[in-house]
């Protein structure tokens, strides 16, 4: 199955490794609150997080093999109305789903320098 993604900060990568799971839906928002968690499929990424993470220092880019999670991954509209869809997690990702995490880098330009 294809991996799916999902950016982070440092920090919250962290405190889920230390927790056993991953609980944030994206930036500021958890699992809890928004009831899925975000993802992406790795050309959408870099669109993605020059919205949400453009004023981020630091980020890394969690690998997710969907085969690994116990919640249901649904690819639906990434708002209401639009066409493409995106990999959302409906519940917590173990944090041995997560098979690679990438530090994401930035070129001169300020774009983010992701994974082939």
């Amino acid at each position: 199955m294809t991996s799916i993604y999902h950016l982070t900060e440092p920090a919250t990568w962290a405190a889920a490794v230390a927790a056993g799971e991953y609980r944030q839906s994206t930036r500021g928002v958890s699992l809890d609150r928004q009831g899925f968690i975000h993802c992406s499929l790795l050309h959408q990424v870099r669109r993605v997080g020059g919205f949400i993470y453009a004023d981020a220092e630091e980020l890394v880019l969690l690998e997710i093999d969907p085969g690994k999670l116990d919640a249901k991954v649904v690819f639906e509209p990434g708002e209401p109305g639009a066409t493409e869809e995106f990999p959302h997690i409906y519940g917590p990702v173990p944090v041995t789903a997560v098979v690679k995490v990438h530090p994401v880098t930035r070129d001169d330009t300020g774009n983010m320098v992701l994974p082939e």
